[in-house]
């Protein structure tokens, strides 16, 4: 029973409530029914996730003090240091410029500090990472996988000997992680000159009669290799060295553990996603929860040279189905800095241009909840239409009816009206999808009445 008269205007009561536009999770829950797995549990002795956040601020103490120095004391946006800065940045933190460097290049490659051309912004996670454990953690992971490019390697080694080694490494942790406990080096390096072999053998590296491969190192070259990846490992927390061993620190057991997962995921995956193309990727995530989806895409992308899997999701993302468009911006963020030209470059693509602001905005430091304040009326109205269509075809019609209150717009009469003027090519579909699912009779012929309106061109 409804109090509203029958000769009342519409607007009086079909006030929407006012809330921020969360796109891609409303289109989201229009698919994601379930976990495709149950969420799994660190090995047994792993530190809760507070105790884990502790000891990575602790690592990257000297990198969060460089950061913050330089934001505070050289503007929020400013050129990275050079050597006067420097000399400023240790006097000012009682460092020597040698710590300051590293640390500034450590909270370069955790997030902390973000490069955009010449200029040097604090990232999203200096601005979280008092009070964020989560945001530590993926830190610190972000450091530990950078973990080659830490400490120098050592001189006169072919860079492909380097990359073999680096290739090489994650079954080197893998046995420290399985192994619980110290491990001797010769027993490392064993495992890593075999690692080695099979990976000159997957390549089919057969040397012709009288020559040699030339990235193999030698046999004696591969002690001084392991001893610089061990050292690298060690300078960022992942592991200890004693007299001939080394083990995994908790942090780094937890992160081993945590590539694994993402292995795990990936493997069971719903549609095979490391093999398949961008689009069927995208389709075999959309019912994945954002965290394991995000695994998804890490296993993904680390699969594909970065040019090639950015141009496949914004392929994918130009598309019809605007739950893939979503997901695709979703993957994107997961690739950060390295994609921002191309997301660039998009924004003069009516489809696309809210999709890039939201991303960019978010790029830059904006809170996910705050980034939509970026759009203008219409591209929020064009955002709308484009999710209310993802949840038109993969979704139910109580999810439709439920995404009417996200609208912008204060009252559905100014709601059809902006829906009209925008222009989207899903407008009559979505109307009429709408309509059939709202319960309310005058509300659901208003609707109709703007379908058929956009459908023949009327005002």
């Amino acid at each position: 029973m409804t109090s509203r008269k029958p000769d009342e205007p519409l607007a009086r009561n079909s006030r929407l409530r006012l809330v921020r536009p969360r796109a891609l999770a409303t289109a989201r829950r229009a698919v994601t029914t379930r976990r495709t797995r149950p969420a799994p549990r660190p090995p047994e002795g792993t530190p809760p996730r507070a105790v884990l956040a502790g000891q990575a601020r602790a690592v990257l103490a000297d990198a969060v003090r460089i950061a913050r120095w330089a934001a505070v004391d050289r503007n929020a946006e400013t050129a990275p240091p050079d050597v006067v800065d420097g000399e400023r940045a240790a006097a000012a933190l009682d460092l020597t410029p040698a710590q300051v460097r590293a640390g500034w290049d450590r909270a370069r490659l955790a997030g902390l500090v973000e490069l955009h051309g010449d200029t040097a912004r604090p990232g999203w996670r200096l601005h979280a990472w008092d009070r964020d454990d989560s945001a530590v953690l993926r830190g610190w992971v972000a450091l530990f996988d950078a973990w080659s490019l830490v400490h120098p390697v050592p001189e006169a080694v072919a860079p492909g000997a380097v990359a073999e080694v680096v290739e090489a490494v994650p079954q080197v942790l893998s046995l420290l992680q399985l192994s619980a406990g110290p491990v001797p080096v010769p027993t490392l390096l064993d495992l890593l000159g075999q690692r080695v072999e099979e990976l000159r053998e997957e390549r089919c590296e057969v040397p012709a009669p009288g020559t040699a491969v030339e990235t193999a190192p030698a046999a004696e070259g591969l002690p001084a290799l392991l001893d610089w990846a061990l050292e690298g490992l060690a300078a960022v927390g992942a592991l200890t060295l004693g007299t001939g061993q080394a083990t995994l620190t908790p942090l780094g057991n937890w992160a081993v553990w945590v590539k694994l997962e993402q292995i795990c995921v990936a493997a069971q995956s719903p549609a095979g996603n490391i093999e398949q193309s961008a689009e069927d990727m995208l389709r075999g995530c959309a019912r994945l929860t954002p965290g394991p989806a995000r695994d998804e895409y890490r296993a993904w992308l680390a699969a594909r040279t970065l040019s090639s899997a950015v141009g496949e999701l914004l392929a994918v993302a130009r598309g019809e189905d605007a739950l893939l468009r979503g997901l695709a911006f979703e993957a994107l963020r997961v690739v950060g800095g390295p994609a921002e030209p191309e997301v660039r470059a998009v924004l003069g693509e009516p489809s696309l241009r809210p999709y890039a602001l939201l991303w960019l905005a978010e790029y830059e430091g904006a809170d996910p909840d705050d980034a939509p304040e970026v759009l203008t009326r219409e591209e929020a109205t064009w955002l709308w239409v484009d999710t209310a269509a993802a949840v038109a075809d993969h979704g139910e019609s109580t999810l439709l009816v439920r995404h009417l209150d996200s609208a912008v717009q204060g009252t559905v009469p100014a709601l059809l009206d902006a829906v009209r003027a925008v222009g989207h090519p899903r407008t009559v579909q979505v109307l009429v999808a709408l309509a059939a699912a709202h319960p309310d009779p005058a509300l659901a012929k208003a609707v109709r009445r703007a379908a058929f309106q956009v459908h023949t061109g009327g005002a």
